[in-house]
């Protein structure tokens, strides 16, 4: 009989290029590592770089407890330029002089947009709409109308300004709940401030314990992947299962009484060969599965 292949299974961290979609790097890593089965976590426009997580075999189950983690962005918004997609992709629609904007003033407005906040999602977002994408029907000319979201913005610092040609470039860091969309905050900041604003530069830096620093930039053959009970691990922390629990959870049997092993609600389930059983969770005084990961998988 011929010799079976083994799969690629695992979590790689990509340092996306500019101009690049994030369906484009899991096509490149689909290529590389010779697989179908590539989902990423938390879309970045073909204007962004920085961190996309991509979920590798039947580490693709693991980005369902990635996409809500907070993240981290470096941006840059140029006060005084609105565009049609609020960042510098998009055709300019108004042009106010911003450099009458002191200082202070574009700090207090930072300083308003920061905390848990009501925030209309850009139109040009991938939010989905009657099953297709808002980005889609904007781009065809249809009326895109999205409802405002409550999101959180931990920190929007400003890091540098520059002023010239009526406009000021704001350079800012951003620590973000998960739906935050920077561009979203670029417009309005400059709507706040009366001069309009769009983003012309974005860097995902960190998404929860992941940083940009320990992505690649080249995905090639052989790329090393991470380890999903590493990454199951510190999304959630770890749980240690012996042999037969771990044969229990995969069966779909609770694990009676174990619940007070659990520091939170959800974790990781490590067997002793060190693998991912799956995901579990608190159930009263027990312990069940909320995703199992075969063990021939893990």
């Amino acid at each position: 009989m011929p010799e079976t292949r083994p799969q690629p299974r695992g979590v790689l961290l990509v340092d996306k290029p500019r101009g690049m979609t994030s369906h484009d790097v899991v096509a490149r890593a689909r290529r590389a590592l010779d697989t179908r089965k590539i989902g990423h976590a938390g879309t970045l426009d073909p204007m962004a770089t920085g961190l996309l997580m991509l979920g590798v075999g039947p580490a693709t189950r693991l980005l369902t407890y990635v996409v809500g983690l907070g993240k981290t962005y470096e941006a840059t918004i140029r006060l005084g330029v609105s565009t049609d997609t609020d960042d510098a992709d998009g055709a300019e629609v108004n042009r106010v002089d911003a450099t009458v904007i002191t200082d202070d003033r574009i700090r207090s407005g930072t300083a308003a947009l920061k905390g848990e906040i009501s925030q209309v999602p850009s139109t040009v977002s991938a939010i989905r709409i009657g099953g297709k994408r808002a980005y889609d029907l904007a781009r065809a000319g249809e009326h895109v109308q999205l409802a405002p979201r409550a999101v959180t913005v931990d920190r929007f610092d400003i890091v540098a300004m520059r002023r010239g040609a009526g406009v000021v470039d704001v350079d800012v860091v951003v620590d973000c709940s998960s739906g935050t969309y920077i561009r979203a905050l670029a417009r309005d900041l400059g709507a706040d401030l009366g001069v309009g604003g769009h983003l012309t530069a974005l860097r995902r830096t960190r998404i929860g314990p992941f940083a940009v620093e320990d992505a690649v930039a080249d995905i090639e053959p052989g790329v090393a992947l991470r380890a999903a009970a590493g990454v199951a691990s510190e999304v959630l922390g770890a749980f240690a299962v012996s042999v037969g629990e771990a044969r229990d959870l995969r069966h779909g049997k609770r694990l009676i009484g174990a619940a007070s092993r659990l520091t939170a609600t959800t974790a990781a389930a490590i067997a002793p060969d060190g693998s991912l059983v799956g995901i579990v969770e608190r159930r009263g005084d027990d312990v069940k599965s909320a995703m199992n990961i075969p063990a021939d998988e893990s």
